[in-house]
């Protein structure tokens, strides 16, 4: 694959960031308790931390060093980012290896370790503003419509529970697919494609055109409409890096989860608009986002929408798509300590069910009544997946309970 590099390169240092490794039994729907963590110099292969997860599949966050911040904010310094290999052992699974996990300064990586008893080893190519990747081949921004099919509920979009994702280029039938979460697959591509250091206005402009540039190829099934078996690829000449198993950033996750029902068009379309975007400095192209550009205009105190506008053109609007597939219920409102109702009842319902796998969150009385026992419940399941802990069920907590909870009820 362009872009892995074969040869690990020694680590710098100037920075420190942080690496928190979470290990599930075959989904998130079962944590790994006492599985050995294992952080190991890609160099060296020298074992640098040694651990046993908790109740939880956790650990302790590993600080770590890094290159110095500056590294990742000018296309033309040094490489910004250390690599790390991680491996994990569990009894009568087999053991799980990730080599090359990334980690920058000032920014945690997150790394889920999902083991199974065939588990395949991870090797994490370089972001693709670093690597050897082949340029995006041009298309229209906006696609001629399909027949409707099961695939996709016309006439306006949906956010899709999973998506199919082709491992090499379209025409390429020896590479594998994989199926993985509407999120997972947006936050895997985000931690690919750009820094995770970068200005959160500058993020948050990228996701929404990875966002968009997703759901437009869902929308128009352009894959199957052709006769192929998946939804996109991970080849960057047509689609967006991905790499299966891969680290992500806690950065990048929390801006996903803010934005990812919310998708570029135009007020005379329907469709997700087809935002293509290159690095900005060895491809550059009109009417595409620059990603470097962007960081510039990040840097300015530009707002994603002022940066997509300055990109895409002053007459693009921000969509939000009315339908999540697959949660028992969308997201209702806030819901805080003195709510009441039956989207609070639901709340209680699934944190319960999430607990028999996850015991250190707190039963809770199943009465449609917000109280302290419901925030408590509520704040440590955002201990464990890695979200902003309020003791308040906002949208993104809302949708990762329902996503958890679809996953314990699979495993029941």
């Amino acid at each position: 694959m362009n872009g892995v590099n074969t040869a690990p390169v020694k680590n710098t240092e100037g920075g420190f960031g942080t690496l928190q490794i979470n290990a599930f039994l075959n989904s998130i729907g079962k944590p790994a308790q006492e599985a050995l963590v294992q952080i190991v110099d890609p160099n060296s292969d020298s074992i640098l931390e040694e651990v046993r997860t908790d109740a939880e599949g956790q650990i302790e966050p590993f600080i770590l060093a890094t290159p110095p911040l500056e590294f990742s904010m000018n296309s033309n310094l040094p490489r910004p980012f250390n690599q790390y290999n991680v491996k994990v052992t569990y009894p009568d699974y087999r053991e799980a290896r990730i080599n090359n996990v990334q980690l920058f300064p000032d920014c945690t990586a997150l790394q889920n370790v999902v083991l199974t008893p065939s588990f395949s080893e991870v090797l994490i190519p370089y972001p693709v503003l670093w690597g050897d990747f082949p340029p995006k081949i041009p298309e229209n921004e906006v696609k001629k419509l399909p027949i409707p099919s099961n695939q996709v509920v016309l006439p306006e979009p949906v956010i899709p529970s999973f998506i199919v994702v082709h491992g090499g280029r379209p025409e390429d039938k020896t590479a594998p697919n994989y199926t993985v979460g509407f999120t997972d697959y947006i936050k895997n591509v985000a931690s690919s494609e750009i820094y995770a250091t970068w200005p959160k206005e500058t993020l948050k402009a990228n996701i929404l055109v990875m966002l968009s540039f997703t759901l437009n190829r869902v929308y128009t099934e352009w894959y199957r409409g052709k006769g192929y078996d998946f939804t996109i690829t991970n080849s960057t000449a047509f689609d967006q890096a991905f790499t299966f198993g891969r680290n992500i950033f806690q950065e990048i996750s929390d801006v996903v989860d803010e934005v990812f029902t919310t998708y570029i068009t135009r007020p005379d379309i329907v469709q997700p608009l087809f935002t293509q975007y290159s690095d900005g400095k060895r491809v550059k192209r009109d009417g595409w986002l620059s990603q470097w550009g962007s960081k510039t205009m990040g840097d300015q105190g530009y707002s994603a929408l002022q940066i997509l506008k300055n990109f895409y053109g002053y007459d693009i609007i921000l969509k939000e798509a009315k339908k999540v597939e697959g949660v028992p219920l969308s997201f209702q409102g806030v819901l805080k300590v003195g709510s009441t109702g039956d989207a609070v009842r639901t709340i209680q319902q699934q944190l319960n069910a999430i607990s028999k796998n996850y015991p250190l969150i707190p039963k809770v009385v199943e009465d449609g009544v917000y109280g302290e026992s419901t925030a408590e419940a509520v704040r440590e399941f955002q201990k464990i997946f890695s979200l902003p802990i309020t003791g308040e069920v906002n949208f993104p907590t809302w949708y990762r309970i329902s996503d958890v909870f679809v996953a314990v009820q699979k495993l029941s």
